[in-house]
């Protein structure tokens, strides 16, 4: 775990998660680039989604990755994050059997209750990335999954830290941390999970639809989605 911030030459004031996505939370789902995790949720080829009667939403934020799994009939949804800025945005949705305000790494969810366990775009937040696979791994039923999609390390190597802009403007990033791919293996073993399936997105020019702006980093890879199995 290296702390990205030393790597940001852009000298953003940098917040933690919570305060972070708590002042993003009312224009976060007409900024965030929509790129970053639905290209990989799709490549995912190890999940039958419409066969997960339940699954558990870490980090939820919006709702924008629940919608997303009952579009694909997932059935039960539960919904868990630090944040209730953006648990609001997501009871709007009506996509969650319940939603709960906690860590992900203590989410206080029954033991062994879900066939799918999923984290978007969070792990770049989380100091240690341990206790969350630990925490899923106890979520899951013999035989379930844990999907990551996360922001990829490179980006963050390359000083560009996940930030948003307050309403005077200001640019602000939410502090985030480097974990390259040996440190998902080693917490994934640890919590005796198995990896089922690896992915990377890489920015082209279908990517650039959305985001036009980011197109100095045409070629980049820019996340990453995993999926785990309880063994």
């Amino acid at each position: 775990m290296t702390d990205a911030s030393q790597f940001d030459p852009r000298d953003y004031p940098v917040v933690d998660a919570a305060e972070g996505y708590g002042e993003w939370a009312a224009d976060y789902e007409s900024t965030v680039a929509v790129g970053l995790d639905r290209p990989l949720l799709e490549r995912l080829a190890s999940v039958s989604w419409a066969e997960v009667g339940a699954a558990a939403d870490l980090a939820c934020g919006t709702g924008r990755t629940a919608e997303w799994l009952r579009a694909r009939g997932v059935g039960a949804i539960d919904g868990v994050d630090i944040t209730p800025q953006m648990q609001e945005q997501a009871r709007a949705k009506n996509v969650y059997r319940s939603l709960t305000i906690a860590d992900v790494a203590s989410t206080g969810l029954a033991a062994a209750a879900y066939d799918l366990v999923i984290m978007a775009l969070a792990c770049e937040h989380l100091a240690e990335l341990a206790p969350v696979y630990g925490e899923a791994a106890r979520l899951l039923r013999p035989g379930g999954q844990f999907a990551i999609v996360g922001y990829h390390p490179f980006f963050l190597l390359n000083g560009k830290m996940t930030h948003y802009h307050r309403g005077d403007g200001e640019a602000v990033a939410i502090r985030s941390y480097v974990h390259l791919f040996d440190e998902h293996v080693a917490a994934g073993n640890a919590a005796a999970l198995r990896l089922d399936e690896m992915r990377e997105c890489v920015i082209d020019e279908a990517w650039l639809t959305s985001k036009p702006k980011w197109r100095p980093y045409l070629h980049w890879p820019v996340s990453y989605g995993m999926v785990w199995r309880k063994n």
